[in-house]
Parts: structure tokens; sequence; C-alpha cells
């Protein structure tokens, strides 16, 4: 693999100069490489991780399950496409099991998110049927753990 590629598949963010070290390549081959990936498209972009619960006017996030019909001659690639345009959608996936996509959306309010599944993904020809599950909390994000109080992370007391 790629060494440059392993660094950021890793989760690393790292200057040249620090990925060109644990590497063992030079800087101006780090460049080349991350130049390539990005004409490859295969490295679009740095993306931080963010513990929005502690901004008290944090996006209300939810995950959604869709149903659709593949279209003749597209599949759900023209459909899957389509949906990701929206603003509201972060993310979109293909996925195997009971429903087609997995689409990642936020707003500004619940009431935002819900008007969005029902005003314009739910009235979208092909798509079949949606099931929105709310994000409540975050333990986990990007691989990074999220702050636990400590009293979490202590052991249980023992009493004889």
């Amino acid at each position: 693999m790629n060494p440059v590629l392993k660094l950021l598949t890793e989760g690393v963010h790292l200057t040249t100069a620090q990925m060109a070290q644990a590497a063992g390549i030079s800087e101006s081959e780090v460049s080349q490489h991350l130049e390539q990936l990005r004409k490859d498209r295969v490295f679009l972009g740095w993306r931080p991780v963010l513990d929005l619960s502690r901004e008290s006017d944090a996006a209300v996030r939810a995950v959604i399950e869709v149903k659709i019909t593949p279209e003749r001659g597209g599949g759900f690639n023209r459909l899957a496409e389509r949906l990701s345009r929206f603003d509201e959608v972060e993310s979109c996936y293909l996925m195997s099991g009971a429903y087609d996509l997995l689409i990642f959306v936020s707003g500004p309010s619940l009431q935002k998110v819900a008007g969005f599944v029902s005003e314009k993904l739910s009235t979208l020809e092909g798509v079949l049927s949606t099931s929105t599950h709310f994000m409540l909390r975050s333990y986990k994000e990007g691989s990074f753990l999220m702050e636990v109080p400590s009293q979490e992370t202590d052991r249980l007391k023992v009493s004889p």
C-alpha cells in the first residue's frame, strides 16, 4: 500500500515532513504521493473530528435507511447521486441487507431534519420507504473516543 495512504487511513494528520519520517521516504516523495492521490480522487481532503455536543447550537444529526427502486441502466447510482447533492446530506452509502441506502443528514433542528425527510427525500420518485434514527449522543467519532467523565471509566467499587 502507498505509505502516505496508509498513514491517512490510520487517521494520522501529520505534516509532509512527519509523514516522510514515518513512512521512511523523502518529503518530496510524500508530496508526489499526495498529489497523485488527489488526482486519482482517493484523497479528497482532511476532515476534523468534532465533539459538537459541547456547542450550544449544535446541529441535529440523523441516520436514514432508504429503500429505493433501481433504475434501468443506472441501478442505484443515479438516485444515490441525486440524494447526495442535497445540502442536508453529509454521507450516502449503498448497503446490503434490508435497505438500499444509508444516509447521514444534519440540520439546525429536529423539525428541519424531519421536514427534509418528509418534503424532499420521501417524495422523490424511486424512494419506496425511509426509516429515520436521530443521533442522541456520540461516544466515538472517526475512531476518536469522546470524552467520558472519569467516574464512568473508574472500576466499580467492591465492598466486602
